[in-house]
Protein backbone atom coordinates (compact mmCIF):
# COMPACT_ATOMS: atom_id res chain seq x y z
CA UNK A 1 0.00 0.00 0.00
CA UNK A 2 2.90 2.20 0.55
CA UNK A 3 6.48 2.34 -0.79
CA UNK A 4 8.41 4.09 2.10
CA UNK A 5 7.15 4.73 6.08
CA UNK A 6 8.87 6.38 8.36
CA UNK A 7 8.23 6.56 12.46
CA UNK A 8 9.22 10.12 13.38
CA UNK A 9 10.81 10.77 16.89
CA UNK A 10 9.64 14.91 16.64
CA UNK A 11 7.67 17.57 14.93
CA UNK A 12 10.51 18.80 12.91
CA UNK A 13 11.29 15.39 11.54
CA UNK A 14 7.70 14.79 10.58
CA UNK A 15 8.34 18.69 8.82
CA UNK A 16 11.36 18.10 6.93
CA UNK A 17 9.83 15.13 5.67
CA UNK A 18 6.56 16.93 4.38
CA UNK A 19 8.81 19.86 2.84
CA UNK A 20 11.19 17.27 0.95
CA UNK A 21 8.20 15.19 -0.32
CA UNK A 22 4.62 17.21 -0.91
CA UNK A 23 2.13 15.46 -2.18
CA UNK A 24 3.69 12.40 -2.09
CA UNK A 25 3.67 12.08 1.66
CA UNK A 26 0.81 11.86 4.26
CA UNK A 27 0.88 11.98 8.05
CA UNK A 28 -0.67 8.47 9.71
CA UNK A 29 -2.20 8.72 13.23
CA UNK A 30 -5.13 6.98 13.74
CA UNK A 31 -4.67 5.59 10.06
CA UNK A 32 -8.55 4.70 10.30
CA UNK A 33 -9.35 6.62 7.20
CA UNK A 34 -5.92 6.83 5.33
CA UNK A 35 -5.31 3.18 5.60
CA UNK A 36 -9.03 2.51 4.00
CA UNK A 37 -8.45 5.03 1.17
CA UNK A 38 -5.17 3.45 0.01
CA UNK A 39 -6.12 -0.19 -0.13
CA UNK A 40 -9.24 1.10 -2.14
CA UNK A 41 -6.80 3.00 -4.49
CA UNK A 42 -8.18 6.56 -3.42
CA UNK A 43 -5.08 8.27 -3.18
CA UNK A 44 -3.32 8.19 -5.70
CA UNK A 45 0.42 9.31 -6.26
CA UNK A 46 0.58 9.08 -2.06
CA UNK A 47 3.31 6.11 -1.60
CA UNK A 48 5.02 7.81 1.64
CA UNK A 49 3.50 7.37 4.73
CA UNK A 50 4.69 9.35 8.34
CA UNK A 51 3.70 7.97 11.48
CA UNK A 52 3.66 10.52 14.42
CA UNK A 53 2.30 8.06 17.53
CA UNK A 54 5.20 7.93 18.97
CA UNK A 55 6.06 11.61 19.52
CA UNK A 56 5.61 12.14 23.28
CA UNK A 57 3.28 15.02 24.11
CA UNK A 58 1.13 15.85 21.12
CA UNK A 59 -1.93 13.78 22.91
CA UNK A 60 -2.73 16.04 25.58
CA UNK A 61 -5.28 18.31 26.22
CA UNK A 62 -5.10 21.35 28.15
CA UNK A 63 -6.22 24.39 29.21
CA UNK A 64 -4.40 28.00 28.87
CA UNK A 65 -6.68 30.62 30.55
CA UNK A 66 -10.12 30.09 29.07
CA UNK A 67 -8.28 28.26 25.74
CA UNK A 68 -8.71 24.49 25.75
CA UNK A 69 -6.41 22.90 23.20
CA UNK A 70 -6.08 19.56 21.68
CA UNK A 71 -2.92 18.40 20.59
CA UNK A 72 -2.61 16.66 17.12
CA UNK A 73 -2.51 13.12 18.48
CA UNK A 74 -5.59 13.35 20.93
CA UNK A 75 -7.94 10.99 20.60
CA UNK A 76 -11.97 10.55 20.77
CA UNK A 77 -11.15 8.57 23.50
CA UNK A 78 -9.04 10.63 24.92
CA UNK A 79 -11.60 13.95 24.60
CA UNK A 80 -14.18 11.32 26.15
CA UNK A 81 -12.21 10.16 28.98
CA UNK A 82 -10.53 14.51 29.54
CA UNK A 83 -12.94 16.03 32.73
CA UNK A 84 -12.25 19.38 31.05
CA UNK A 85 -13.64 18.47 27.80
CA UNK A 86 -17.26 16.90 29.50
CA UNK A 87 -17.35 20.30 31.70
CA UNK A 88 -16.54 22.55 29.61
CA UNK A 89 -17.03 21.47 26.29
CA UNK A 90 -19.26 18.79 26.04
CA UNK A 91 -20.47 18.93 22.68
CA UNK A 92 -17.40 17.60 21.74
CA UNK A 93 -16.89 15.24 24.24
CA UNK A 94 -20.75 13.97 22.82
CA UNK A 95 -19.72 13.90 19.33
CA UNK A 96 -16.31 11.81 20.30
CA UNK A 97 -18.42 9.50 21.89
CA UNK A 98 -20.63 8.91 18.60
CA UNK A 99 -17.22 7.65 16.79
CA UNK A 100 -16.85 4.28 16.40
CA UNK A 101 -16.21 2.09 19.38
CA UNK A 102 -13.76 2.15 21.87
CA UNK A 103 -11.17 0.67 19.58
CA UNK A 104 -11.38 3.14 17.10
CA UNK A 105 -11.54 5.63 19.36
CA UNK A 106 -8.31 4.63 21.04
CA UNK A 107 -6.63 5.06 17.90
CA UNK A 108 -8.77 7.69 15.98
CA UNK A 109 -7.66 11.59 16.06
CA UNK A 110 -10.22 14.52 16.35
CA UNK A 111 -6.59 16.36 14.36
CA UNK A 112 -7.40 13.31 11.55
CA UNK A 113 -11.46 13.76 11.84
CA UNK A 114 -11.30 17.39 10.43
CA UNK A 115 -8.55 16.88 8.19
CA UNK A 116 -10.50 13.93 6.14
CA UNK A 117 -13.14 17.17 5.65
CA UNK A 118 -16.26 14.64 5.36
CA UNK A 119 -19.01 16.34 6.17
CA UNK A 120 -20.22 13.31 8.25
CA UNK A 121 -17.74 13.65 10.38
CA UNK A 122 -18.75 13.93 13.84
CA UNK A 123 -16.56 15.97 15.56
CA UNK A 124 -15.96 19.03 13.03
CA UNK A 125 -19.73 20.03 13.85
CA UNK A 126 -19.07 20.66 17.72
CA UNK A 127 -16.00 22.43 17.36
CA UNK A 128 -17.25 24.63 14.39
CA UNK A 129 -19.78 26.07 17.06
CA UNK A 130 -17.31 25.96 19.83
CA UNK A 131 -15.27 28.52 17.52
CA UNK A 132 -12.58 26.49 17.02
CA UNK A 133 -9.67 27.28 15.04
CA UNK A 134 -6.84 25.03 13.64
CA UNK A 135 -2.33 25.88 13.79
CA UNK A 136 -1.12 24.14 10.76
CA UNK A 137 2.77 24.20 10.60
CA UNK A 138 5.51 23.96 8.14
CA UNK A 139 9.17 24.79 7.96
CA UNK A 140 8.27 28.08 6.68
CA UNK A 141 6.43 28.90 10.38
CA UNK A 142 2.69 28.44 11.85
CA UNK A 143 -0.17 30.05 10.56
CA UNK A 144 -3.88 29.66 12.76
CA UNK A 145 -6.77 29.62 10.92
CA UNK A 146 -10.48 29.59 12.36
CA UNK A 147 -11.97 26.02 11.42
CA UNK A 148 -14.78 27.86 9.87
CA UNK A 149 -12.01 29.20 7.14
CA UNK A 150 -10.59 25.77 6.93
CA UNK A 151 -12.94 24.06 4.52
CA UNK A 152 -13.15 24.86 0.74
CA UNK A 153 -15.32 22.05 -0.18
CA UNK A 154 -16.23 18.68 0.26
CA UNK A 155 -13.14 16.92 1.86
CA UNK A 156 -11.39 20.04 0.46
CA UNK A 157 -9.00 22.02 2.99
CA UNK A 158 -7.14 24.76 3.40
CA UNK A 159 -3.86 23.09 4.28
CA UNK A 160 -0.84 22.77 1.87
CA UNK A 161 1.03 19.59 1.34
CA UNK A 162 3.76 20.36 3.62
CA UNK A 163 1.89 21.48 6.68
CA UNK A 164 1.08 19.81 9.70
CA UNK A 165 -1.98 20.58 11.76
CA UNK A 166 -0.12 21.04 15.39
CA UNK A 167 -2.89 21.89 17.71
CA UNK A 168 -6.71 22.37 17.73
CA UNK A 169 -7.52 25.49 19.96
CA UNK A 170 -11.41 26.77 21.42
CA UNK A 171 -12.46 28.53 23.92
CA UNK A 172 -13.99 27.10 27.48
CA UNK A 173 -17.55 27.33 27.39
CA UNK A 174 -18.41 29.63 30.20
CA UNK A 175 -20.73 29.40 33.48
CA UNK A 176 -23.95 30.67 31.42
CA UNK A 177 -23.32 29.00 28.76
CA UNK A 178 -24.91 25.39 27.64
CA UNK A 179 -23.86 23.51 24.60
CA UNK A 180 -25.32 19.59 23.33
CA UNK A 181 -24.52 17.56 20.48
CA UNK A 182 -27.01 15.15 18.81
CA UNK A 183 -26.65 12.90 15.90
CA UNK A 184 -28.76 10.47 14.07
CA UNK A 185 -27.35 7.48 12.83
CA UNK A 186 -29.03 4.13 11.19
CA UNK A 187 -27.78 2.24 14.07
CA UNK A 188 -26.94 2.11 17.33
CA UNK A 189 -23.35 2.17 17.54
CA UNK A 190 -19.99 2.92 14.61
CA UNK A 191 -22.58 5.04 12.68
CA UNK A 192 -21.75 7.25 9.71
CA UNK A 193 -24.27 10.69 10.82
CA UNK A 194 -27.64 11.06 8.45
CA UNK A 195 -27.39 14.12 10.75
CA UNK A 196 -25.90 15.78 13.34
CA UNK A 197 -26.56 18.93 15.52
CA UNK A 198 -24.44 21.15 17.64
CA UNK A 199 -25.82 23.49 19.69
CA UNK A 200 -23.97 26.30 21.85
CA UNK A 201 -26.33 29.02 23.81
CA UNK A 202 -25.11 31.85 26.18
CA UNK A 203 -28.20 32.61 29.12
CA UNK A 204 -28.63 36.45 30.36
CA UNK A 205 -30.30 34.92 33.14
CA UNK A 206 -33.47 32.84 31.37
CA UNK A 207 -32.84 34.66 28.19
CA UNK A 208 -30.61 33.75 25.10
CA UNK A 209 -28.02 36.38 24.74
CA UNK A 210 -25.99 34.67 22.12
CA UNK A 211 -26.72 31.42 19.86
CA UNK A 212 -24.84 29.19 17.39
CA UNK A 213 -26.59 26.43 15.51
CA UNK A 214 -24.10 24.10 13.08
CA UNK A 215 -25.50 21.36 11.23
CA UNK A 216 -23.70 18.20 9.68
CA UNK A 217 -24.22 15.66 6.88
CA UNK A 218 -26.16 18.30 5.16
CA UNK A 219 -24.32 20.13 2.53
CA UNK A 220 -20.50 19.57 1.57
CA UNK A 221 -19.37 21.01 4.52
CA UNK A 222 -20.62 21.86 7.89
CA UNK A 223 -22.84 24.86 8.28
CA UNK A 224 -24.45 27.51 9.86
CA UNK A 225 -28.29 27.80 10.56
CA UNK A 226 -27.78 31.98 11.12
CA UNK A 227 -31.48 32.36 10.95
CA UNK A 228 -32.53 30.53 13.57
CA UNK A 229 -29.79 31.50 15.37
CA UNK A 230 -31.02 35.01 15.52
CA UNK A 231 -34.73 34.00 16.10
CA UNK A 232 -32.87 32.95 19.41
CA UNK A 233 -31.26 36.13 20.55
CA UNK A 234 -33.49 37.97 22.95
CA UNK A 235 -35.84 35.38 24.19
CA UNK A 236 -36.86 32.83 26.25
CA UNK A 237 -36.49 29.01 25.14
CA UNK A 238 -40.39 28.74 24.84
CA UNK A 239 -42.29 25.96 22.73
CA UNK A 240 -43.05 28.34 20.55
CA UNK A 241 -39.63 30.04 20.15
CA UNK A 242 -37.75 26.60 19.90
CA UNK A 243 -40.30 25.28 17.35
CA UNK A 244 -39.66 28.60 15.30
CA UNK A 245 -35.91 28.21 15.59
CA UNK A 246 -36.17 24.43 14.53
CA UNK A 247 -37.96 25.26 11.12
CA UNK A 248 -35.79 27.76 10.15
CA UNK A 249 -32.93 25.53 10.55
CA UNK A 250 -34.66 22.88 8.27
CA UNK A 251 -34.60 25.51 5.96
CA UNK A 252 -30.87 26.27 5.88
CA UNK A 253 -29.59 23.93 3.79
CA UNK A 254 -30.31 21.90 0.59
CA UNK A 255 -29.28 18.52 1.72
CA UNK A 256 -28.92 15.66 -1.09
CA UNK A 257 -30.19 12.00 -1.55
CA UNK A 258 -28.01 9.49 -0.94
CA UNK A 259 -28.31 5.86 0.49
CA UNK A 260 -28.45 7.14 4.30
CA UNK A 261 -31.51 8.89 3.48
CA UNK A 262 -33.22 11.17 0.69
CA UNK A 263 -33.16 14.96 1.30
CA UNK A 264 -36.79 15.44 2.58
CA UNK A 265 -35.92 12.96 5.16
CA UNK A 266 -32.49 14.86 5.98
CA UNK A 267 -34.55 18.41 6.12
CA UNK A 268 -37.50 16.57 8.38
CA UNK A 269 -34.67 15.78 11.26
CA UNK A 270 -32.51 18.56 11.21
CA UNK A 271 -36.08 19.96 12.32
CA UNK A 272 -36.50 17.57 15.01
CA UNK A 273 -32.82 17.37 16.29
CA UNK A 274 -32.55 21.30 16.54
CA UNK A 275 -35.93 20.94 18.84
CA UNK A 276 -34.62 18.18 20.89
CA UNK A 277 -31.45 19.93 21.25
CA UNK A 278 -33.30 23.40 22.08
CA UNK A 279 -35.61 21.60 24.97
CA UNK A 280 -32.37 20.20 26.34
CA UNK A 281 -31.12 23.04 26.93
CA UNK A 282 -34.17 24.53 28.01
CA UNK A 283 -34.09 22.02 31.05
CA UNK A 284 -30.71 22.02 31.59
CA UNK A 285 -30.49 18.37 30.49
CA UNK A 286 -27.97 18.34 28.23
CA UNK A 287 -26.15 15.73 30.02
CA UNK A 288 -29.12 13.46 30.47
CA UNK A 289 -27.61 11.02 28.27
CA UNK A 290 -23.95 11.20 29.02
CA UNK A 291 -22.14 7.69 29.76
CA UNK A 292 -20.96 7.67 33.79
CA UNK A 293 -17.73 6.12 33.84
CA UNK A 294 -17.70 4.48 30.11
CA UNK A 295 -16.09 1.12 29.23
CA UNK A 296 -12.69 2.69 27.42
CA UNK A 297 -10.59 -0.52 26.70
CA UNK A 298 -7.13 1.63 26.48
CA UNK A 299 -5.32 0.16 29.35
CA UNK A 300 -3.17 1.39 32.31
CA UNK A 301 -1.54 4.13 30.31
CA UNK A 302 -4.92 5.27 29.00
CA UNK A 303 -3.36 5.26 25.28
CA UNK A 304 -0.95 8.01 26.34
CA UNK A 305 2.53 7.99 24.29
CA UNK A 306 5.06 6.47 26.60
CA UNK A 307 6.82 4.21 24.40
CA UNK A 308 9.23 6.85 22.91
CA UNK A 309 11.46 6.28 19.95
CA UNK A 310 14.83 7.64 20.27
CA UNK A 311 15.70 7.94 16.38
CA UNK A 312 13.47 8.60 13.46
CA UNK A 313 12.86 4.80 11.82
CA UNK A 314 12.96 4.32 8.14
CA UNK A 315 10.75 1.16 7.07
CA UNK A 316 11.61 0.07 4.05
CA UNK A 317 11.34 -3.33 2.71
CA UNK A 318 14.31 -4.58 3.81
CA UNK A 319 14.37 -3.16 7.06
CA UNK A 320 13.37 -5.58 10.11
CA UNK A 321 10.31 -5.07 12.14
CA UNK A 322 11.72 -5.95 15.88
CA UNK A 323 8.60 -6.57 18.40
CA UNK A 324 7.27 -7.99 21.03
CA UNK A 325 4.29 -10.44 21.03
CA UNK A 326 2.57 -12.29 23.80
CA UNK A 327 5.61 -11.62 25.25
CA UNK A 328 8.53 -12.86 23.28
CA UNK A 329 11.02 -10.61 21.33
CA UNK A 330 10.64 -11.39 17.72
CA UNK A 331 12.68 -9.83 14.55
CA UNK A 332 10.49 -9.78 11.34
CA UNK A 333 12.02 -9.57 8.51
CA UNK A 334 9.04 -8.87 5.87
CA UNK A 335 5.40 -7.30 5.99
CA UNK A 336 6.41 -3.62 6.59
CA UNK A 337 3.85 -2.28 3.77
CA UNK A 338 1.00 -4.24 5.36
CA UNK A 339 -1.47 -3.85 7.70
CA UNK A 340 -0.61 -5.10 11.42
CA UNK A 341 -3.69 -7.83 11.21
CA UNK A 342 -1.74 -9.04 7.56
CA UNK A 343 1.49 -9.12 9.47
CA UNK A 344 0.20 -10.96 12.46
CA UNK A 345 -1.34 -13.87 10.25
CA UNK A 346 1.09 -13.93 7.27
CA UNK A 347 4.10 -13.19 8.50
CA UNK A 348 4.13 -13.77 12.32
CA UNK A 349 2.58 -17.34 12.28
CA UNK A 350 -0.73 -16.11 14.53
CA UNK A 351 -3.95 -16.78 12.83
CA UNK A 352 -5.89 -16.34 15.86
CA UNK A 353 -6.91 -12.37 14.62
CA UNK A 354 -9.25 -12.75 12.17
CA UNK A 355 -10.38 -10.62 9.47
CA UNK A 356 -13.88 -10.00 9.45
CA UNK A 357 -14.05 -6.57 7.52
CA UNK A 358 -10.77 -5.40 7.50
CA UNK A 359 -12.53 -1.93 7.37
CA UNK A 360 -12.80 -1.30 10.93
CA UNK A 361 -16.51 -2.36 11.84
CA UNK A 362 -16.31 -6.04 12.76
CA UNK A 363 -14.06 -6.21 15.39
CA UNK A 364 -12.84 -9.71 14.78
CA UNK A 365 -8.87 -8.18 14.64
CA UNK A 366 -9.05 -6.87 17.64
CA UNK A 367 -5.39 -7.02 19.46
CA UNK A 368 -3.56 -4.95 22.39
CA UNK A 369 -1.19 -2.48 21.30
CA UNK A 370 1.24 -1.12 24.10
CA UNK A 371 -1.63 -1.99 26.24
CA UNK A 372 -4.46 -0.33 24.08
CA UNK A 373 -7.44 -2.02 22.10
CA UNK A 374 -7.33 -1.78 18.81
CA UNK A 375 -8.40 -2.43 15.49
CA UNK A 376 -5.70 -4.95 13.49
CA UNK A 377 -6.87 -4.12 10.03
CA UNK A 378 -6.52 -0.16 10.87
CA UNK A 379 -3.11 -0.22 12.38
CA UNK A 380 -0.12 -0.66 10.00
CA UNK A 381 2.24 -2.95 10.26
CA UNK A 382 5.49 -0.84 10.63
CA UNK A 383 3.95 0.50 14.62
CA UNK A 384 4.63 -2.87 15.88
CA UNK A 385 8.37 -2.06 15.83
CA UNK A 386 9.22 -1.43 19.64
CA UNK A 387 5.82 -1.96 20.61
CA UNK A 388 4.27 -4.68 22.82
CA UNK A 389 1.22 -6.58 21.32
CA UNK A 390 -1.17 -9.01 22.69
CA UNK A 391 -3.07 -11.39 20.12
CA UNK A 392 -5.48 -14.14 21.40
CA UNK A 393 -3.10 -16.92 21.50
CA UNK A 394 -1.68 -14.55 24.10
CA UNK A 395 -4.45 -14.24 26.99
CA UNK A 396 -3.97 -17.55 28.17
CA UNK A 397 -1.12 -17.77 30.97
CA UNK A 398 0.85 -20.94 31.79
CA UNK A 399 -1.43 -23.08 30.17
CA UNK A 400 -4.59 -21.55 31.90
CA UNK A 401 -7.37 -19.89 30.03
CA UNK A 402 -8.42 -16.26 30.96
CA UNK A 403 -11.26 -16.39 32.95
CA UNK A 404 -13.35 -14.93 29.73
CA UNK A 405 -12.03 -17.66 27.74
CA UNK A 406 -13.37 -19.49 30.37
CA UNK A 407 -16.90 -18.39 30.71
CA UNK A 408 -16.94 -18.67 26.90
CA UNK A 409 -17.10 -22.39 26.77
CA UNK A 410 -19.14 -22.63 29.92
CA UNK A 411 -21.92 -20.30 28.47
CA UNK A 412 -22.02 -21.66 25.06
CA UNK A 413 -21.29 -18.12 23.95
CA UNK A 414 -18.91 -19.63 21.06
CA UNK A 415 -20.78 -20.08 18.45
CA UNK A 416 -19.23 -20.22 14.46
CA UNK A 417 -15.90 -19.04 16.08
CA UNK A 418 -14.97 -16.67 13.82
CA UNK A 419 -16.04 -13.29 15.71
CA UNK A 420 -15.10 -15.44 19.29
CA UNK A 421 -11.29 -14.17 19.17
CA UNK A 422 -12.28 -10.33 18.93
CA UNK A 423 -15.14 -10.70 21.68
CA UNK A 424 -12.66 -12.35 23.86
CA UNK A 425 -9.80 -9.31 23.79
CA UNK A 426 -12.53 -6.81 24.36
CA UNK A 427 -13.23 -8.82 27.43
CA UNK A 428 -10.12 -9.19 28.56
CA UNK A 429 -9.63 -5.42 28.25
CA UNK A 430 -12.28 -4.88 29.97
CA UNK A 431 -12.48 -6.98 33.15
CA UNK A 432 -8.67 -5.55 33.46
CA UNK A 433 -10.43 -2.31 33.28
CA UNK A 434 -13.67 -2.76 35.08
CA UNK A 435 -13.08 -6.40 37.30
CA UNK A 436 -16.92 -5.94 37.93
CA UNK A 437 -18.40 -4.26 34.23
CA UNK A 438 -22.45 -3.18 34.92
CA UNK A 439 -24.38 -4.65 31.84
CA UNK A 440 -23.95 -1.05 30.50
CA UNK A 441 -19.83 -1.42 30.61
CA UNK A 442 -20.22 -4.85 29.18
CA UNK A 443 -22.76 -3.35 25.89
CA UNK A 444 -20.45 -0.26 25.22
CA UNK A 445 -17.26 -2.69 25.38
CA UNK A 446 -18.65 -5.00 22.23
CA UNK A 447 -20.14 -1.62 20.67
CA UNK A 448 -17.11 -2.34 18.01
CA UNK A 449 -17.38 -6.24 18.27
CA UNK A 450 -20.03 -7.86 15.40
CA UNK A 451 -21.47 -11.45 15.99
CA UNK A 452 -22.90 -12.84 12.69
CA UNK A 453 -24.88 -15.75 13.81
CA UNK A 454 -27.19 -14.86 16.08
CA UNK A 455 -27.70 -12.62 18.90
CA UNK A 456 -25.53 -11.12 21.85
CA UNK A 457 -27.13 -13.31 24.97
CA UNK A 458 -24.47 -15.78 25.26
CA UNK A 459 -22.19 -13.18 24.84
CA UNK A 460 -23.00 -10.84 27.70
CA UNK A 461 -23.80 -14.00 30.17
CA UNK A 462 -20.40 -15.13 29.60
CA UNK A 463 -19.07 -11.55 30.21
CA UNK A 464 -20.96 -11.10 33.13
CA UNK A 465 -19.74 -14.94 34.50
CA UNK A 466 -16.34 -14.27 33.68
CA UNK A 467 -16.62 -10.95 35.99
CA UNK A 468 -17.59 -13.56 39.10
CA UNK A 469 -14.68 -15.68 38.34
CA UNK A 470 -12.06 -13.03 37.57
Amino acid sequence: MWDRYYSAASVTEVLELLAEYGERARIIAGGTDILIELERGQRLGVDILIDITRIPGLDQITLHGDAIRLGPLVTHNHVVGSALIVERALPLAQASWEVGAPQIRNRATVAGNLITASPANDTITPLMALGASVTLASLQGERSVPLSQFYTGLRQTVMRPDEMLTAITFPAMSQNERGIFLKLGLRRAQAISVVDVAVVLAFDGDVVSHAVITLGSVAPTIIRAPVAERSLIDNTLSTETIAEAARLAATTPSPIDDVRGTAAYRTEMIRVLVSRALRALADNAQTANWPHDPAMLWGVDAAIVKNRLPQQQRHDTNAPIETTINGEKMTIETGQNKTLLDFLRDDVGLPGTKEGCAEGECGACTVFLDGAAVMACMVPAPRAHHAEIVTIEGLSKNGALHPIQKAFIETGAVQCGFCTPGFLMAGAKLLEEKPHPTREHIQQSITGNLCRCTGYFKIIQAFEEASKKA
